[in-house]
């Protein structure tokens, strides 16, 4: 039988509008939400929105299960506990119906916004950190006389409706894997609104709370594998179950004016600062995944738990975690060693199924995001960072195979043709001399020569023999 949690949905009020709304949103914070309303902790409830056509496909198969979904956790048994979430009560397409959107963003019962739109949606320049102004979607957005298509025009023209209604702003509360994100999410949405209308973007920045998480969930992508599995169990159909990984941990800095649900009482850590607790995860599970993802495809390994188990990339992991630890601070209430340790453990579960596929998606987003700030906090100390520099080798190496074979789809970047058109055959260096991905590694020998030798050697070898090679230590490569 699934379980569920027995709460009278009709009482509840759609006090969190969640922008975004697919896998990760339904096994993360909406499951700390039903886990609330299940113990009576709250009466706030989710509505979603999605910001493009085909997140239709989403608000269709859960409008046909009044918004119900089942969360099937994967243990490492092989047992699946199956739960039935329904702290979504309803979701909204916003170009069907932008005007619909826009009333539930300004409606006073909203009081906090939470956003899972990707790392790559912020519209900020990692070159130079300011919102990209020039972006030909903030540009068309920035016409008052049409409906808003971005989720900095729906953010911003809220805010000023509610600024100019004398009802309280929300809470903008970001859910992305970024650094600082919900600094990102300010940055972003106060950019835009200075564009749109000169003053709201100083009257948000002085008003509206941001409050910076962090967020740790592995949850792949559904399959019919999935479905039928809860047809032939429990004979239930599900149009869009969600599979995860038991573990799931939220970090969450306690900025909520206007109130918030007791978070708290579902397990999530509150506290004055997500800094330590979001480098953590940023740069020692995610950064992992990018070995993963990136090594794992070039081995022809379709899932994470078959790379995860390769003696080989247990090794290189360990030894990227020996890198990463030391450009960390004090973590408070954490083991690093114990908690790499449940990394492995977690990455090697066989049963969530999830793919190198989707950890390797839109590496150009991640990469920097996720890697380069072991590589520049150990460059700056003078420290060697060969495996971090290995994983930026993979990715290129993957790039390249792209782009001598001429299929951009196997790279699953968003910037695939200009990753692409970068390489140069007469200069290995040239990909690398993208600020906005790389800043000025190029010009750092520290970097580019062991960087050099490195591609040289996954060219020549392949990902096994150059696994051998790199995980011996060899002084030359250094």
């Amino acid at each position: 039988m699934i379980s569920s949690f027995d709460y009278d949905r009709s009482r509840l009020t759609p006090g969190l509008v969640h922008i975004g709304v697919g896998n990760f949103h339904r096994s993360h914070q909406a499951a700390y939400l039903d886990q609330l309303l299940g113990h009576r902790e709250t009466d706030w409830a989710y509505w979603g929105v999605g910001l493009l056509p085909q997140d239709a496909q989403m608000r269709d198969a859960l409008a046909a299960q009044d918004f119900s979904y089942t969360l099937l956790q994967n243990l490492d048994t092989g047992v699946r506990d199956a739960h039935t979430i329904r702290s979504i009560v309803g979701m909204e397409v916003a170009p069907e119906n932008p005007a619909r959107v826009m009333a539930r963003l300004t409606d006073p019962a909203t009081r906090i916004v939470s956003l899972t739109i990707t790392e790559g949606g912020y519209n900020i320049s990692d070159s130079t950190g300011e919102f990209d102004a020039d972006n030909p979607a903030i540009q068309a957005d920035l016409d008052p006389e049409l409906p808003p298509t971005t989720v900095f025009r729906f953010l911003a023209e809220a805010l000023q409706r509610r600024r100019d209604a004398g009802i309280a702003a929300f809470t903008v509360m970001c859910c992305d894997n970024l650094p600082g994100n919900g600094n990102v999410a300010r940055r972003a949405v106060c950019g835009f609104a200075e564009l749109f209308s000169p003053g709201l973007g100083a009257w948000i920045a002085s008003n509206v709370a941001f409050p910076n998480s962090m967020v740790d969930r592995i949850t792949p992508v559904t399959t019919e594998a999935d479905r039928a599995y809860l047809r032939d169990t429990y004979q239930v159909t599900d149009r869009w179950p969600v599979p995860c990984e038991p573990f799931v941990q939220w970090v969450l800095e306690d900025t909520f004016p206007t109130g918030r649900p007791a978070f708290e009482r579902a397990g999530v850590q509150l506290t004055a600062d997500v800094v330590p607790y979001e480098n953590m995860k940023l740069r020692l599970l995610n950064g992992a995944h990018q070995a993963l993802g990136h090594f794992g495809l070039l081995l022809g390994d379709e899932l994470v738990d078959q790379t995860a188990n390769d003696s080989r990339m247990i090794e290189l992991m360990g030894r990227y975690f020996e890198e990463g630890i030391p450009t960390l601070g004090a973590v408070p209430g954490v083991d690093l060693d114990e908690y790499t340790t449940t990394l492995l453990s977690r990455f090697a579960n066989p049963y969530i199924r999830d793919t190198n596929a989707r950890l390797a998606t839109d590496a150009s987003d991640r990469i920097p995001k996720f890697v380069l700030p072991v590589v520049n906090a150990r460059l700056q100390h003078g420290q060697d960072c060969l495996i971090a520099i290995a994983i930026v080798a993979a990715w290129v190496r993957r790039v390249e195979l792209a782009a001598q074979a001429g299929d951009l789809n196997q790279l699953y970047d968003r910037l695939a043709p200009q990753l692409v058109a970068s390489f140069r055959a007469d200069d290995d260096l040239a990909f690398l001399r993208d600020p906005a991905i790389f800043g000025d590694l190029a010009a750092q020998p520290a970097f580019t020569t062991p960087y050099l030798k490195l591609l040289k050697l996954l060219r020549e070898t392949g990902p096994r023999g150059f696994l051998a090679t790199l995980l011996t230590k060899t002084p030359s490569l250094a």
